[in-house]
């Protein structure tokens, strides 16, 4: 029963999302948002929803479990570069987009050097989390400066408002359609967080490890969905762009938002895996240095994967 309510929360998680982001997409688009501003802020912010909620829900059930909420964020950050663009860069070489990348990559340096500070400080307080999410909305901002800085983007922009506006679907249903996305995402994580914890008190695993391993995977369904559908499509500046948004996203936005509401306490367990994070990182970084991803680099990626997974258990 444990395993068949793991896999209901799983699809939950990644259908709802996808409902919200088609919703919140959908009434930005009506209400004249342009879609630069709904890519950066509620793409970003509803992909990252799984992540969120499973977060949010493990350090206030009973008893909280925060090794699961951050075992989260960190886990998800090393599948969405080690699994992710390992299996994206297979079916099709990553190429860079520079520009986006010299944008980007501070950023995501930052989140990650942030998280390794939190771990040192064995905690994530009220001020770590103000700063979290400052920084968060600092990134939305200049991201949204630098693009509007060109012209071509602009006009695209305006034409594409004026195209949404005369989409004969109604606010009022993309608005239903994002609060059953939002509803549906609870409810998946909700699954997924509790029979985790059920789960790892059965197999004598640490809830660190569950959520380093399978909330993380679970939680990253929909990035991999995109990633593989971009990289089918030959749109690998997509795909690779949504891996560098998420993990800035996951690292200032959900434990940011987290710590807002209650301290997180970073256990000595997690040190490796931050460790881990934080070489993936700088391997991807490195990488961005030679504007592409190659398949035999991809394959290096998803060797990675199954040796740190194997590590773990």
């Amino acid at each position: 029963m444990i395993y068949l309510m793991l896999i209901l929360g799983l699809f939950l998680l990644v259908f709802g999302g996808d409902l919200l982001v088609k919703g919140a997409v959908g009434v930005a688009n009506k209400m004249g948002i342009s879609p630069l501003v709904v890519g950066i802020v509620l793409v970003g912010f509803g992909t990252s929803t799984p992540e969120l909620m499973a977060s949010i829900l493990a350090v206030f059930k009973t008893p909280p479990s925060p090794g699961i909420a951050i075992g989260n964020v960190v886990g998800s950050n090393i599948a969405n570069i080690l699994l992710i663009l390992g299996v994206t860069a297979l079916i099709h070489p990553i190429k860079i987009d520079m520009k986006s990348f010299k944008r980007d990559s501070s950023f995501l340096f930052l989140s990650c050097l942030f998280l390794v500070l939190a771990m040192f400080f064995t905690r994530l307080n009220l001020l770590g989390g103000i700063i979290f999410v400052t920084t968060l909305i600092y990134y939305i901002y200049y991201c949204y400066r630098s693009e509007m800085k060109d012209k071509k983007e602009q006009k695209k922009i305006e034409k594409e408002i004026t195209q949404n506006a005369d989409d004969k679907v109604s606010t009022l249903r993309y608005f239903i359609t994002a609060v059953i996305g939002i509803a549906l995402t609870m409810l998946g994580a909700k699954l997924l967080v509790d029979n985790s914890v059920l789960l790892a008190r059965q197999w004598g695993i640490s809830e660190t490890v569950i959520g380093l391993t399978l909330v993380a995977v679970g939680t990253s369904l929909p990035e991999l969905a995109s990633s593989i559908m971009a990289s089918i499509r030959k749109h690998n500046d997509v795909a690779f762009g949504n891996v560098v948004g998420s993990n800035i996203y996951n690292a200032l936005f959900i434990l940011g938002t987290v710590a807002l509401l209650t301290p997180l306490p970073f256990k000595s367990d997690l040190w490796e895996s931050i460790l881990i994070m934080s070489m993936t990182t700088l391997w991807l970084i490195c990488l961005g240095l030679f504007k592409q991803i190659s398949r035999t680099m991809g394959f290096l990626f998803l060797i990675a994967y199954t040796g740190y997974i194997v590590c773990l258990m």
